[in-house]
C-alpha cells in the first residue's frame, strides 16, 4: 500500500516505525521528523490544511491515509480526505468533538449509559465561582477544548484551581469543566473503531507528572508500560462492552460514526471502573510502547478500520513480552525549554536488542547528527520477557544518550515491577457493581379505586388486589417515564392508555392463554387498565433475540455468544440472527437491573422442565409477533415476556410486546451495520444529555419541556397505530 502518515512528534515516528514492520508498504509522512525520514520520505505538507492533505493524496494516488494528532482532525482533514474517496483512518471533524470538548465527551457519556465522574462545565467567571463551591479538593480542572495534553490540573489548592478554571473561560470562546476527583491506577487503552466494530489493544499505563513519585507539573507523559500484570482478567472485554462500544454505538446512532482511534483513559476505582477522557487518536507516549508489542500488521488493521471491515479481521496477534518507555526532556520541560542542545549516543542505544529510540522533538539526521527541538526529545523503549528485565533494558538505553539538561523520570513501571499496584475493593467490601442505582424514591401518588386495595408499584405500572376475590388483579400503567435509572417526575399524557390499548391488541392477536380476564375496568383508571389473574410468577426474564444489538451485541463482541448461545463469526449492529434465540435473564428487585443468565442458570432455578417450556414459549409467541409486525412494515428487533402460571399450566401475564419492553424498528429504515431508529423514549433520553437540560446525572433531572413531552407522546402512538391499524382515541 501507498500511506500517507500526518503528523511529527513520537507518535508518528511509532506508528512509521509499526506500519513498516516486515512489510514493504510505500510510506510518506508529512511533515515527519528524523526517525520517519529512515523509514519512508517526509514530505513539506501543512497537516492541518484539509485542502492540501488531499490534493497531494489524491495527486500521488495515496491508499490509505492515517491520522497521527488531534489537530488534523479537528482542522477537519479526514473529512476532506474522506469526500475525495480515500480511506483515512481518523474520525471526520464531528466525532473527533470526543476529544476536541470535554462537556461533548461528558453528553455523549451520559447518553452511552458510561461511568465517568461527575462534572460542571462553566463557560463564565461567574459560572467558575458558583461550581468550584460544589466540588472537594483536590480538585480536577479541565479545559473544555485541546491543549495538547496539558490543559488538566489537579491541586489540592483551591487559588491554582480558581486561575486555570478563569484562565480557560477568559480564552475565546473558552470553556472549563469541574470533575470530581476519582482516586486508584489508571489505565489508557486504545480502541480501534470502523464505526461500528471495536477492537481493543492492549492496555498500558502513563505517567503524566515531570517528577518521580507523580511530582511536579503536569505534562503530555513521561514514560510507560504494557502490559498492565495488575489487571483483572476480563478487564478489557468489559471495557470495550460498558464503555468503548456503547460510545462507538451512540455515536453512529447520531450520525457521526468513529472511525479511527478511541483512546479510553480510565480510571480503577473502588466504585468501578470510570472514565476520565477521551482522546480520538493514539496516545502519547503509550504508543510507542504499546505498538511494537503488536505482531498483526498494523497497515492491516488501519485499513479495516478506514473501510469498515474490522468484523472480518482476524484477532490480533501479541508478542509474550514486556514494553516499558522512558520519556527523555529538554530542560525546562514542561515550562519553557531550551532547544539547539547536540545529542550524541541515539546510534549506541538504537543499536540494542529490542530497544527503540522514537524521535519527538529533535530534528537533523537520525540517528547520529541530532539535535533538541522540542519539549520531549525521545522516548527510549524496550522490550524483554518481563517488567524488571524491560526496565533494566530501557535504562541501560538512556544511560547510551546524552544531550545538556536532559530530564527523565527514574520510575517508570517501579511500582508494577514491585507489585505495588492492585485494583481497589467495591468500597461496600462486596462483589457488587459500584454504579448506584439512581431511581427516585417510591411511593409516587397512588390512585384510590374503589373495589381495589393498591399492593404494589413499579417504575411504571401499580397492581391493585380485588376486595373480594384476591385472585384477580387490577393492573393499572401510569404515564410515568424512567429514563438512566431515574423515574422523572414529568408524566408523558396517554402512555399508559397506550401500553395497556396495545398490550390487550396483542394478546388478541396471539392466542396465547395469557392472564387477561377483562378490560371493563373502573372509570378512574379507564383505558389504562386490566383485570388479570393472579398468577406465580417465574423469576425470569424471558428475552427473545431475532436481531444482534444492545445488551446482545455487546456479549456477542467479547464472546461471539449471547447467554451462552454461539453465533457465527462477523455479526454486527443489526445483523439478523439465523435463528431467533432465548437469552434469559433474572428478574431483579425494581430500580436495579436484570442479569443476564445462561439457560443453565435457568435450569438451575426452575428446572429442566420448566426451562424448556418457557424457552419454547417464548420462541414461539416471538416468532408470531414479528410475523405480525413484518406485516405492518415493523421489526421486532427483540422483547421480553414474562411468565407466571396456575397449578403448573404455563400462562403468558405482564405486559406484552409495547415499546417499553420490546425494540420496534422501522423497517424502511433498517441496515445491518448501522444503529436503527426505534419507537421508544429516545427523544426523553437525548434531551436528558443535552447542553438544554443541564444536567449533571448526579441530582434530581429537570422537568421535560412540552416539545420532548409531545415527540415521545407522538412516537408511542406512531407505534400503536401502525401495529393495530387502528387510530389511538385517549
Amino acid at each position: 500500500m501507498k500511506i500517507l502518515l500526518l503528523g511529527s512528534g513520537g507518535r508518528e515516528h511509532a506508528l512509521a516505525r509499526a506500519i513498516t514492520k516486515n512489510v514493504n508498504h510505500e510510506l510518506y509522512c508529512a511533515p515527519g521528523n528524523p526517525g520517519t525520514a529512515a523509514l519512508g520520505v517526509n514530505v513539506a505538507l501543512k497537516e492541518t490544511d484539509p485542502q492540501a492533505v488531499t490534493a497531494w493524496a489524491v495527486e500521488n494516488q495515496v491508499d490509505l491515509v492515517v491520522v497521527g494528532p488531534e489537530a488534523p482532525l479537528i482542522a477537519g482533514v479526514a473529512d476532506a480526505v474522506r469526500a475525495a474517496g480515500i480511506p483515512v483512518f481518523g474520525p471526520d471533524q464531528a466525532a473527533a468533538q470526543l476529544e476536541g470538548s470535554k462537556s461533548f465527551a461528558k453528553e455523549i457519556m451520559a447518553a452511552a449509559g458510561v461511568k465517568t465522574a461527575g462534572s460542571i462545565t462553566c463557560r463564565t467567571q461567574a459560572e467558575v465561582d458558583a461550581a468550584i463551591k460544589s466540588f472537594n479538593p483536590p480538585y480536577v480542572v479541565k479545559n473544555d477544548g485541546l491543549a495538547a495534553g496539558k490543559g488538566v490540573v489537579v491541586t489540592e489548592d483551591f487559588d491554582a484551581a480558581l486561575a486555570h478554571a478563569y484562565a480557560c473561560v477568559e480564552a475565546d470562546g473558552g470553556a472549563v469543566v469541574f470533575e470530581e476527583y476519582l482516586a486508584g491506577p489508571e489505565v489508557s487503552l486504545f480502541c480501534i473503531s470502523d464505526g461500528k466494530t471495536v477492537v481493543p489493544l492492549q492496555p498500558a499505563q502513563d505517567f503524566k507528572r515531570i517528577f518521580a513519585g507523580d511530582q511536579g507539573s503536569n505534562t503530555g507523559g513521561m514514560g510507560a508500560y504494557s502490559p498492565l500484570p495488575w489487571l483483572p482478567d476480563g478487564f478489557v472485554a468489559e471495557v470495550v462492552a460498558e464503555v468503548a462500544q456503547p460510545v462507538i454505538t451512540e455515536m453512529a446512532r447520531r450520525g457521526t460514526p468513529f472511525v479511527g482511534l478511541l483512546y479510553c483513559g480510565l480510571v480503577c476505582t473502588a466504585k468501578g471502573t470510570q472514565v476520565i477522557e477521551f482522546n480520538a487518536r493514539f496516545g502519547d507516549p503509550e504508543t510507542q510502547i504499546v505498538l511494537p508489542l503488536l505482531e498483526t500488521p498494523l497497515a492491516d488493521v488501519l485499513y479495516a478500520a478506514a473501510t469498515g471491515t474490522l468484523a472480518d479481521l482476524p484477532v490480533l496477534q501479541w508478542s509474550h513480552k514486556v514494553g516499558v518507555g522512558v520519556v527523555m526532556a529538554a530542560p525546562g520541560y514542561p515550562g519553557a525549554i531550551t532547544t539547539g542542545a547536540a545529542i550524541s549516543g541515539v546510534d549506541v542505544a538504537d543499536a540494542r536488542e529490542d530497544v527503540q529510540i522514537v524521535v519527538a522533538g529533535a530534528r537533523g539526521e537520525y540517528p547520529a547528527g541530532l539535535e533538541t527541538s522540542g519539549g520531549r526529545v525521545f522516548t527510549v523503549c524496550a522490550q524483554a520477557d518481563d517488567l524488571v528485565a524491560a526496565r533494566e533494558l530501557a535504562y541501560a538505553a538512556v544511560s547510551d544518550i546524552a544531550f545538556e539538561g536532559a530530564q527523565f523520570r527514574a520510575d517508570i513501571a517501579l511500582k508494577a515491577a514491585n507489585g505495588e499496584i492492585s485494583v481497589p475493593e467495591p468500597a461496600c467490601g462486596c462483589n457488587c457493581s459500584a454504579n448506584e442505582t439512581k431511581v427516585r424514591v417510591w411511593p409516587y401518588p397512588v390512585v384510590e379505586v374503589p373495589g381495589w386495595t393498591h399492593v404494589s408499584q413499579g417504575k411504571v405500572r401499580d397492581l391493585y388486589v380485588n376486595d373480594e376475590d384476591d385472585s384477580l388483579l387490577l393492573v393499572v400503567a401510569s404515564d410515568r417515564i424512567s429514563a438512566y435509572d431515574y423515574v422523572l417526575d414529568t408524566p408523558i399524557p396517554d402512555k399508559g392508555k397506550i401500553l395497556t390499548q396495545l398490550s390487550a391488541w396483542w394478546f388478541e392477536q396471539l392466542g396465547v392463554e395469557n392472564h387477561v380476564v377483562s378490560l371493563d375496568v373502573p372509570e378512574v383508571v379507564a383505558g389504562r387498565a386490566m383485570i388479570c389473574r393472579r398468577l406465580s410468577m417465574y423469576p425470569v426474564e424471558c428475552v427473545a433475540r431475532g436481531y444482534l444489538t444492545g445488551s446482545g451485541l455487546k456479549e456477542y463482541r467479547e464472546s461471539q455468544s449471547v447467554c451462552g448461545v454461539s453465533l457465527p463469526a462477523g455479526l454486527t449492529e443489526a445483523s439478523v440472527l439465523p435463528e431467533p434465540i432465548f437469552t434469559p435473564a433474572a428478574k431483579a428487585e425494581v430500580g436495579e437491573h436484570d442479569e443476564n443468565v445462561s439457560f443453565e442458570r435457568v435450569v438451575e432455578m426452575v428446572g429442566p422442565e420448566v426451562a424448556e417450556s418457557l424457552r419454547a414459549a417464548t420462541l414461539e409467541v416471538y416468532s408470531k409477533a414479528a410475523a405480525i409486525a413484518a406485516e405492518r412494515g415493523i421489526i421486532l428487533a427483540d422483547t421480553k415476556f414474562e411468565f407466571g402460571h396456575i397449578d403448573g399450566r404455563l400462562i403468558l401475564g405482564d405486559e406484552v410486546l409495547t415499546p417499553d419492553s420490546s425494540r420496534f424498528w422501522p423497517a424502511d429504515q433498517w441496515v445491518e451495520g448501522q444503529v436503527t431508529p426505534s419507537f421508544d423514549k429516545q427523544y426523553v433520553r437525548d434531551w436528558l444529555v443535552s447542553d438544554g437540560a443541564g444536567w449533571d446525572r448526579q441530582s434530581t433531572p429537570p422537568a421535560l419541556p412540552a416539545e420532548v413531552v409531545e415527540a415521545t407522546r407522538a412516537r408511542y402512538v406512531e407505534a400503536f397505530e401502525k401495529l393495530t391499524g387502528r387510530v389511538f382515541q385517549a
